[in-house]
């Protein structure tokens, strides 16, 4: 684990990256980070997160930007300005039932294929994909995620970079952590390390790459 500042640690995202943002509503969303992809004005990303927030809030800010060029995301229903881009084909949107969209990226994190889930059988949904049965019981193969970079907010980090994350702010952060090639995080306060109980540590410093530094 490297500590940087947030302008390097954006510097290494390329236009055209694949990010998971973790966070729910822009709660447990890494807001400097986002902050900092817009003012490099980083383009044609790729985003994988639970929502888009809403305008000028979290990922909100880079949809705002017109950064974003592919959503995968559970809803999209609060932010109208990802409905419009949308409609208007400037963003090309995936809708993941949530509890599969977590699932497919746990999936990524643990190194398999995918999951089988009944959710979408005998819909829209089952078009395209394959489907297995088990048990007599039909399922629909949802296939991985993976990331090129997973931005990550959490509330205390040591000096290795265990990470321990507060209340509903955790949500998609430690399982992002796991599913990408680099994971870059943001925290409120960092510690010395044995002030975070082991027990306590949910996302361990081997999965974390970069710190990112108040400076």
């Amino acid at each position: 684990m490297k500590t940087v500042s947030v302008q390097d640690a954006v510097a290494m995202i390329p236009d055209g990256a694949t990010l998971m943002i973790g966070g729910f509503m822009a709660v447990g969303t890494p807001e400097r980070l986002m902050d900092e992809l817009v003012r490099q004005d980083k383009r044609n990303l790729t985003v994988i997160a639970n929502d888009t927030a809403k305008p000028g809030l979290g990922i909100g800010k880079l949809v705002d930007a017109g950064l974003v060029s592919r959503t995968i995301a559970s809803h999209i229903g609060l932010n109208p300005e990802t409905q419009r881009q949308m409609i208007a084909g400037k963003m090309a949107v995936d809708l993941v039932p949530q509890g599969t969209l977590v699932e497919r990226v746990r999936a990524g994190g643990c190194g398999l294929g995918g999951v089988l889930t009944p959710t979408g059988v005998g819909t829209l949904v089952e078009e395209g994909k394959q489907k297995i049965e088990v048990d007599g019981k039909s399922y629909l193969l949802e296939t991985a995620l993976h990331a090129d970079f997973a931005l990550i907010h959490a509330f205390l980090a040591d000096y290795s970079g265990n990470l321990s994350y507060v209340l509903t702010a955790r949500n998609f952060n430690p399982v992002m952590a796991m599913a990408a090639s680099t994971t870059i995080v943001t925290v409120d306060h960092i510690v010395p390390v044995g002030l975070i109980a082991p027990d306590h540590v949910v996302t361990p410093a081997p999965l974390v790459d970069f710190l990112v530094t108040k400076g």
